[in-house]
């Protein structure tokens, strides 16, 4: 499942992922990706940290609270330990960079299936 306000993001992220694994569903916000998470209950969560309505730290906190059998990939623009420290803190398994998108996404999905983490190279630890 997908969360981003932006549908070319959307797009670009199906385009990576549509050979190797099935989108149940893409959102633009927080409050939808918790209701949708709670509808679907999708392996996999990517989402955006900065969207509308509800934020994605803010939307996995919500959905850790009453599904926790869903990984939570940030895909973000957001390259610095802070952001990081957030996403993991707020039950993300997963931190790719929008800039590493295309190297990284489908490597992260792999990872936190096998329950372990990821984070792109590109942030500063």
């Amino acid at each position: 499942m997908l969360a981003d306000d932006h549908r070319e993001m959307i797009a670009r992220v199906r385009g990576t992922l549509a050979e190797e694994f099935e989108i149940v569903d893409a959102v633009e916000n927080g409050n939808q990706a918790v209701s949708a998470v709670l509808a679907l209950d999708p392996d996999v969560l990517v989402t955006d940290i900065a969207m509308p309505f509800l934020d994605g730290l803010e939307a996995a906190r919500k959905i850790q609270k009453t599904n926790r059998r869903v990984k939570i990939i940030f895909l973000t623009i957001h390259e610095d330990r802070d952001f990081l420290a957030a996403a993991l803190s707020a039950g993300g398994s997963g931190y790719v960079t929008k800039p590493r998108l295309s190297l990284d996404l489908i490597l992260a999905i792999h990872e936190v299936l096998r329950g372990s983490t990821f984070v792109s190279k590109s942030v500063a630890i």
